[in-house]
């Protein structure tokens, strides 16, 4: 039997099922944030199981290459695994400060211009802290810049 293919509103989110929200209901309601909630501390968790299989992978690898070649490839893979680890370390704290917003109140809204940055760029993007204009200008503003 063929797999079907999904659609992208059916794709779960980190394990979650994209949010419809239902007539009326309020924007970053309670339902509403408990949806990012659990959509950033999955990511979290992914990301911190992700770091501590890397870490006890590298560990566990013995570097006893006599292979000049063989030593640089695997220093050269190390490196690479550390730098994505790294990138994953920085966005683990992005994922708390956003868990802070929520607490806060704050997340979901622009913090340049403090409209609503919308469910389906912040399940897009669940740290995102500008909405699409903002973010928009900003790139602009870089490029013109560089």
């Amino acid at each position: 039997m063929p797999a079907t293919k999904k659609k992208a509103s059916e794709e779960l989110i980190h394990g979650v099922k994209p949010h419809r929200p239902k007539r009326g209901e309020p924007y970053m309601g309670e339902v509403q944030t408990e949806h990012f909630r659990v959509i950033l501390n999955a990511w979290k968790q992914e990301l911190v199981d992700d770091i501590e299989r890397t870490m006890s992978v590298m560990q566990d690898e013995t570097i006893n290459l006599p292979d000049p070649n063989d030593r640089a490839t695997m220093e050269t893979d190390r490196s690479l695994e550390l730098r994505t680890r790294d990138r994953e370390r920085k966005l683990i704290k992005k994922i708390n400060d956003s868990l802070v917003d929520l607490d806060k109140g704050d997340y979901g809204y622009c913090e340049e211009c403090g409209i609503e940055i919308g469910i389906k760029r912040l399940e897009a993007r669940p740290t995102a802290n500008l909405c699409i204009d903002c973010k928009s200008l900003n790139e602009i503003r870089e490029k013109q810049s560089a």
